[in-house]
């Protein structure tokens, strides 16, 4: 079972996609069990009351499903949570040691996009990279947890991420931190879809990424240095988790950061997968102008400085 949100961005409507037998796939509306997927929807059992609707057949074909825009599996998250260097191979190329306890950000929830959405490169950049990511949805409010299997009892399901990452602005340089550089509008797809928890062995996935379609990614969950247990069960003990907070796991080996490839640029095209969880495809264009504003010092005061690049 395979849920989704289909439609125009703002108007997508619920849905369930199933495989049938001659290897195509058939679309179910899940309008007659909720108007959207979202926390409220998660948190009521919604995942296990449209797996009893889709047995018992009481669900509505979806119509030309096959055209419709496909948006972000969650409506919009309260909460996005990225984890820095969750694979060793990633951490090193990074410069860095793997962690010992998990290294945390937030991102915007106005950062998720749809899995085949274009993806906007800021209008300053020069450092845009990659990073395929297993993706949690949270189902029930996680906080302070005592154990990981408490855990692993608030995870309603999993999605395929990108993070999409400018490096200039998140490492040392001329903006030089990580929210800077993890927060830019489009800079999280996710999908296309969401697979109920206990549907996927979340700890041996295979994770890939494409550039131009040439190989750069190619890795397993099975490499995670923290597992989605131990993320949530780690996040809880410093945030609240709420239904429909969505956390980003980390990207394994082989972004641009590396060295090894060269940095995404207007007319790229990035291709994403988590087995089991869908594919995405990003073909990247230019935003608007932009002004990078600097602090520079003029007889002996702080001034603001507008360098246009």
């Amino acid at each position: 079972m395979k849920i989704m949100r289909l439609g125009e961005a703002g108007k997508e409507q619920p849905a369930v996609m199933v495989p049938a037998g001659d290897g195509s796939s058939r679309y179910f509306s899940l309008l007659p069990l909720t108007r959207d997927v979202d926390g409220a929807f998660l948190a009521s059992g919604g995942l296990d009351r449209a797996r009893e609707a889709l047995a018992a057949g009481t669900l509505p074909v979806l119509e030309n499903a096959e055209t419709l825009r496909v948006g972000a599996p969650v409506a919009r998250p309260g909460t996005v949570v990225g984890i820095g260097m969750n694979y060793a191979a990633h951490a090193a190329e990074s410069g860095s040691a793997p962690p010992e306890i998990p290294v945390m950000f937030l991102k915007p929830s106005n950062t998720v996009a749809g899995p085949y959405d274009a993806a906007p490169v800021p209008p300053l950049s020069s450092k845009y990279d990659w990073e395929v990511e297993l993706g949690i949805v949270i189902g029930r409010e996680a906080s302070y947890l005592a154990t990981t299997d408490e855990a692993a009892a608030c995870i309603a399901g999993y999605v395929a991420a990108n993070d999409l990452s400018e490096r200039e602005y998140q490492l040392p340089g001329a903006a030089g931190q990580w929210t800077k550089g993890k927060t830019l509008p489009g800079s999280t797809p996710l999908g296309p879809w969401l697979v109920p928890a206990e549907d996927v062995d979340s700890g041996n996935l295979r994770l890939r990424s494409w550039v131009n379609g040439e190989p750069r990614q190619d890795s397993t969950t099975s490499e995670l240095i923290f597992d989605a247990a131990t993320l949530v069960h780690h996040c809880s003990q410093y945030m609240r988790l709420e239904p429909g907070d969505v956390i980003i796991t980390g990207t394994p080996e082989g972004v641009a950061l590396s060295g090894r490839f060269p940095y995404l640029q207007p007319g790229d095209v990035v291709e994403v997968e988590v087995e089991g969880l869908g594919r995405q495809r990003q073909e990247l264009y230019r935003a608007g102008s932009g002004v990078l504003a600097g602090l520079h010092r003029q007889d002996g005061a702080v001034g603001l400085q507008q360098d246009a690049l």
